[in-house]
């Protein structure tokens, strides 16, 4: 069945990357995913934060930046204002400290409705790996390798991985929304 096993593989691919995105989404809650699109000027090239310095979250409101190369401090700064993050970064000539300030409820509502757009596009991704699977499955079947009963079978199947990858999707929608709207 390694069209079963394909579809469950991308499947899990599509949900990791929902989790990711959602990861990226400030709560009001400092983590230092909040920073993994932020990119810095270093060497002359674009490096990401985590491979200039140390992100650390020493209290829920304050992200600190502790970097390898101290005549980097100002290219963090510009990096994080630039990323449009909301955040005003100060440092002290050894870290940069990133305080994060607490959400509007405007702002809090605009979030969910990112999240639920972010939601829907792995939703629409699972359903093409199902629409995929269930095209390869049809190809087979018409070539007789596999017989009427079995394609319903592993189609059968497929739309189960698929409604349990859905389910895992609404799953962290809902927590993530919930964790927004914490006020």
């Amino acid at each position: 069945m390694p069209t079963i096993a394909h579809a469950r593989e991308r499947m899990d691919k599509s949900v990791d990357a929902v989790r990711r995105e959602f990861a990226s989404v400030r709560s009001g809650k400092a983590t230092p995913a909040l920073l993994d699109t932020v990119r810095v000027d270093a060497y002359g090239t674009k490096m990401s934060i985590n491979q200039v310095g140390t992100v650390s979250v020493p209290e829920p409101r304050m992200l600190i930046i502790q970097p390898w190369d101290k005549s980097l401090i100002k290219e963090i700064e510009r990096g994080i204002q630039e990323a449009d993050l909301g955040l005003n970064p100060s440092n002290d000539g050894n870290v940069v400290r990133v305080p994060i300030p607490a959400l509007t409820e405007e702002r809090r509502k605009d979030m969910v409705r990112m999240l639920h757009k972010l939601a829907e596009e792995g939703r629409v991704a699972v359903r093409q790996v199902r629409q995929d699977a269930n095209k390869d499955i049809k190809a087979r079947q018409a070539k007789h390798e596999l017989s009427e009963d079995d394609a319903r079978r592993e189609m059968d199947e497929i739309q189960k991985l698929t409604d349990a990858h859905i389910k895992k999707i609404d799953d962290l929608l809902a927590h993530k929304e919930e964790e927004v709207m914490e006020v």
